[in-house]
């Protein structure tokens, strides 16, 4: 057996999902995410199925603030996706716009929710209120941890794109980060849902 027989076989045993090892690794730590938020948004739905009484989020929440919070997380996906795209043609100048852009949404996303924690703490609604609002922010909260992780992510990104690290044959950094910024985008999503809108 040639030498480069024996690198094929060795890259096939550390590939055996035809993945690499830091693709693999995502998907498994997005599986684990995908448990926590389940165990998180099945016991909203117990406890408030079981309360005797649930205030109507109209009555509380800023939704058409949130719903435009929500279109811009959304269109942080869109970003996203069209930098990781860029990244494959190796357009250095517009991976720098769409990456900076994704920045920019995730950032706005946050302040946003934090505007909205403040006035809600001012009109009464903090986390040791009630059931209601130790849920609420429970969700919320742990959502937008995960948001800001995020930024964190994509900022370093932004910096080395600046430093011209990605082109058509090194972008997996982009493609990975994707994957969790997307996760995220979704998990709100069914957190908006759930909590703002039912």
């Amino acid at each position: 057996m040639n030498h480069s027989a024996v690198m094929e076989k060795a890259i096939d045993w550390k590939q055996p999902l035809g993945v690499n090892n830091a693709k693999l690794g995502t998907w498994f730590f997005l599986c684990s995410e995908v448990m926590f938020f389940s165990g998180l948004i099945g016991a909203y739905i117990v406890l408030r199925m079981g309360s005797g009484s649930w205030p109507h989020p109209g009555e509380i929440l800023n939704i058409p603030l949130t719903g435009v919070n929500t279109f811009i997380l959304i269109c942080s996906s869109v970003t996203m996706v069209k930098a990781f795209a860029w990244c494959t043609e190796g357009n250095q100048k517009k991976i720098k716009l769409h990456l900076g852009l994704t920045l920019l949404f995730g950032i706005i996303f946050l302040s946003i929710q934090a505007f909205e924690y403040y006035k809600l703490g001012h009109h009464g609604l903090v986390p040791q209120g009630n059931l209601y609002g130790t849920c609420f922010y429970v969700l919320t909260c742990f959502h937008g941890c995960h948001v800001f992780g995020g930024v964190i992510a994509v900022l370093v990104l932004f910096i080395r794109s600046l430093l011209g690290h990605f082109t058509r044959e090194h972008h997996e950094p982009v493609e990975l980060v994707g994957l969790y910024w997307h996760f995220v985008d979704l998990v709100w999503i069914i957190l908006f849902t759930i909590v703002y809108l039912i």
